[in-house]
């Protein structure tokens, strides 16, 4: 399946996940990869269906498990992981 849609999230849906929704669109923009919508949310809006890809801290992986296809960050603020981690996705879709 396609990934057209990234979700970040983190508990609260307010600073981190806005980050690391600022830091995908940079990382998508210097990979080359175009036509993705990227948003920032709350844990309780992750939910199979919401995202074709959902980004978060390593420890709310397995939240976002449930719901599809996910990416735990150690460092949620990281450019270099959040690329490297978005590039391993999209080589992966083929």
């Amino acid at each position: 399946m396609a990934i057209k849609k990234i979700m970040c999230f983190c508990g609260s849906g307010l600073g981190t996940s806005f980050v690391m929704e600022m830091n995908a669109k940079k990382a998508l923009d210097q990979l080359g990869i175009t036509g993705v919508e990227v948003v920032h949310s709350t844990i309780d809006d992750v939910m199979e269906g919401a995202a074709d890809l959902f980004i978060c801290s390593a420890d709310l992986l397995p939240n976002a498990e449930k719901a599809g296809k996910a990416i735990g960050l150690k460092n949620m603020v990281a450019m270099k992981e959040i690329k490297e981690k978005l590039q391993a996705a999209f080589a992966e879709e083929g």
